[in-house]
């Protein structure tokens, strides 16, 4: 009889409920060189927002707070063995990075093909967006005083939500529609370019320096 019982149970067809995660947003983050190395590159820092006079004509006329050479100059690792050496330690982290995200690089490499110095004044930010053009984007810290603003990232999602209700207080860091990461002197942090993000208002009392860069596939 309890045979019979088991083989019955074993004709029934219970459904096995599950719930898997798709398409997921990498973000790395790795320490880069040493303690001397932020502090000369503070130092080139300073110096470029002195000496670059384009740069703080293009940051005047577009109302920036603070200096970036964003716009003036776009061979740093050519003028500053500083800059050269930061290219040095983010190229292998950056081809590390790739393979995290199973990208087919047969034929094609990373080139770092934008890096910039961004000097932000207390009170001041960068508004929300993206780097089209790239495939690898990030920000190394040189400079974080207390009250720094953190890095902000929005979930590529969120545009297509729609009438989704808003999370829980409890829901995990991973699943939020936005994750604001600490900055951390002498670490740099990677993303795909098209991960949106900005710098909220910077709330610090001295200015927050940041070297901001991008990767672009190259054919071999």
């Amino acid at each position: 009889m309890a045979g019979s019982f088991i083989w019955a149970l074993s004709r029934l067809k219970v459904p096995v409920m599950t719930t898997k995660t798709f398409f997921p947003t990498l973000v790395r983050s790795d320490p880069v060189g040493d303690a001397d190395l932020a502090t000369r590159l503070e130092h080139v820092c300073w110096v470029l927002a002195e000496d670059d006079s384009a740069g703080n004509a293009w940051c005047e006329e577009q109302g920036y707070g603070g200096y970036t050479s964003y716009a003036s100059l776009d061979d740093l690792p050519e003028r500053f063995p500083e800059f050269a050496e930061l290219k040095a330690l983010l190229d292998p982290i950056a081809a590390t990075f790739a393979e995290e995200l199973l990208w087919d690089m047969q034929g094609l490499s990373l080139e770092l093909d934008a890096i910039w110095v961004n000097i932000l004044e207390p009170g001041f930010g960068h508004s929300n967006h993206i780097h089209p053009g790239s495939v690898i984007s990030g920000t190394y810290y040189v400079s974080t005083p207390d009250g720094s603003a953190r890095l902000k990232l929005e979930d590529p999602r969120l545009s297509r939500m729609m009438a989704a209700p808003q999370l829980r207080d409890d829901a995990p860091e991973d699943r939020r529609r936005f994750v604001y990461l600490e900055p951390e002197v002498g670490h740099a942090i990677l993303w795909e370019s098209w991960l949106r993000h900005e710098v909220p208002a910077h709330m610090g009392e001295e200015p927050r320096l940041s070297i901001s860069f991008n990767y672009a596939l190259k054919r071999i």
